[in-house]
C-alpha cells in the first residue's frame, strides 16, 4: 500500500479559497442596489465559466500530482 502524502491536497486549498470568494462575491453583487449596472450581469455570467476554469486547473495539478508519486514509487 502506497503512503499517502498531505502536500498534494494542501497545494488545492488555494483554489478552494478562489471558488469560495467566487461565491460569496456572487452573491453580494446579487443584491438589489446593484442591478442597473451591466458590468455586474456580465460579472455573474461569466462566474460559472470561471470557476469551470479553477476546476480544470485543479484536475491538471491532481493529475501531475498523481504522475509524479507514481514516478517516484517506480524509482
Amino acid at each position: 500500500m502506497k503512503k499517502h502524502k498531505k502536500n498534494k491536497e494542501i497545494m488545492m486549498l488555494p483554489l478552494l479559497f478562489v471558488v469560495i470568494l467566487m461565491c460569496v462575491g456572487g452573491h453580494f453583487i446579487l443584491q438589489p442596489s446593484y442591478n442597473d449596472s451591466h458590468i455586474v450581469e456580465y460579472s455573474l455570467a461569466a462566474l460559472p465559466f470561471l470557476m469551470f476554469a479553477v476546476v480544470i486547473v485543479a484536475i491538471k495539478i491532481a493529475i501531475k500530482a498523481d504522475n509524479d508519486e507514481n514516478n517516484e514509487g517506480e524509482g
